[in-house]
């Protein structure tokens, strides 16, 4: 695969957060202020490349049947070093995330890429996705921390640079706030789509499906089967 587009697919064309709306409970959660969003996307960005390496160089070893718990096993495995590291060196970041760092071990987006990547492709490339995508989800955390800082309380990181005479508009840093700087920037990047002609159309089926080899595509079966007794029952 070209190594480029690994790395550059999760800024924007996959971007995890704002086109395949994944992890949305964290980035709505911590981007109150930029330096939460900025400690929470390093955070998973870590467990990401780790976890992805680890899962691809197993790839072989873990049997079929018990490959999710033990992507889980191995993801769960570098958060608690990661909150071991954060809860000794930033214990501020770490209370500022609180429960949501250790729920990275959930985290629709690093299950999904063990899922659909790493389990899939070599170290190197699943090294690459996850960077990709982990910084995907770095800059969105931090563009809506910015944002919703910067109008909520006047401030970048904690640094005042509006004038305190100026009100701030305090919705930014409360839940419906977040989800308005979320769906502008999720509109913003499907403009963006399709002025530079990149849109790309997602189909549900069989092909995009992490269960497929399970199931052996039964669920497409199942409409043409209602179809047929349908037609048989009108004979």
């Amino acid at each position: 695969m070209n190594k480029v587009k690994i790395l550059t697919n999760g800024l924007i064309k996959e971007n995890p957060s704002l086109r395949l709306v994944l992890g949305t409970c964290p980035t709505l959660a911590v981007t109150t202020l930029a330096v939460n969003g900025l400690g929470m996307g390093l955070a998973a960005t870590f467990v990401l490349i780790c976890s992805n390496v680890v899962i691809s160089l197993l790839r072989k070893v873990i049997p079929d049947k018990v490959r999710l718990p033990a992507y889980i096993t191995v993801i769960a495995a570098f958060v608690t070093v990661l909150q071991m590291l954060v809860k000794a060196y930033m214990p501020s970041l770490d209370a500022a995330l609180g429960i949501y760092l250790p729920l990275i071990v959930v985290n629709c987006i690093i299950l999904g890429r063990a899922e659909m990547f790493a389990s899939k492709h070599n170290p190197f490339e699943s090294a690459l996705d996850g960077i990709g995508m982990g910084l995907g989800f770095t800059l969105t955390l931090l563009l809506m921390g910015s944002i919703r800082e910067i109008l909520g309380a006047g401030s970048i990181f904690g640094v005042r640079i509006i004038p305190e005479a100026v009100d701030s508009m305090t919705v930014f840093i409360t839940p419906p706030g977040g989800f308005f700087v979320f769906g502008v920037l999720m509109a913003l990047v499907i403009f963006i789509e399709n002025k530079t002609n990149n849109r790309i159309e997602r189909k549900i089926g069989c092909e995009g499906c992490p269960s497929a080899s399970i199931c052996g595509g039964s669920c497409e079966k199942v409409p043409a089967k209602k179809d047929a007794a349908k037609e048989g029952g009108e004979a």
